[in-house]
């Protein structure tokens, strides 16, 4: 994690956490993931490269509410990896696993304007936009950053999936 993203400014440019400076930072978040697996409520998941099975990226709930059965994702992946769909199998994974097993009926993310590469994974996931918030961002730079929220629900993903399920026959 440290190697492949947490250290990289540019990775971390538009996150709400600042890069890691030493391999102890990535250490102490990994092992306050680890002490949240026992809650049936924490939802962390290291992104793999199938190819050289090494962590490439993460991606995850990041806030929710139960009771209004909506959840906030974020992401993030190394730069060597961006442009390759990692991220939107990522993300489309995730979705189907908390829209059909834990039972949420909507999920939101957002992105910096500035960084529409995230917007684009979300569009191919169905994500829809809701709306820009102005400067709703301070970066760690001091930048304050234009943040566009996208959000899908429920029954949009399933017309996606029943769709996906015609065009390959499964």
């Amino acid at each position: 994690m440290y190697e492949n993203w947490a250290c990289d400014d540019e990775v971390t440019r538009f996150l709400t956490w600042q890069s890691h400076r030493t391999v102890h930072d990535t250490e102490c978040l990994l092992n306050l993931w680890t002490s949240e697996y026992n809650n049936t409520d924490t939802y962390n998941w290291a992104i793999i490269s199938k190819r050289t099975n090494e962590p490439i990226g993460s991606i995850g709930v990041v806030s929710y509410n139960a009771s209004a059965e909506f959840a906030d994702i974020g992401y993030c992946l190394g730069k060597y990896w961006w442009g390759m769909g990692f991220m939107t199998e990522a993300l489309d994974a995730v979705s189907g696993y908390l829209f059909n097993r834990v039972g949420f009926n909507s999920l939101r993310a957002c992105h910096a304007v500035k960084n529409p590469a995230s917007g684009k994974v979300m569009e191919k996931c169905g994500f829809r936009l809701e709306g820009t918030m102005r400067q709703y961002f301070k970066s760690h730079s001091g930048e304050f950053l234009d943040i566009s929220f996208r959000s899908i629900l429920k029954s949009e993903y399933i017309a996606i999936e029943k769709r996906r399920e015609k065009c390959y026959n499964i």
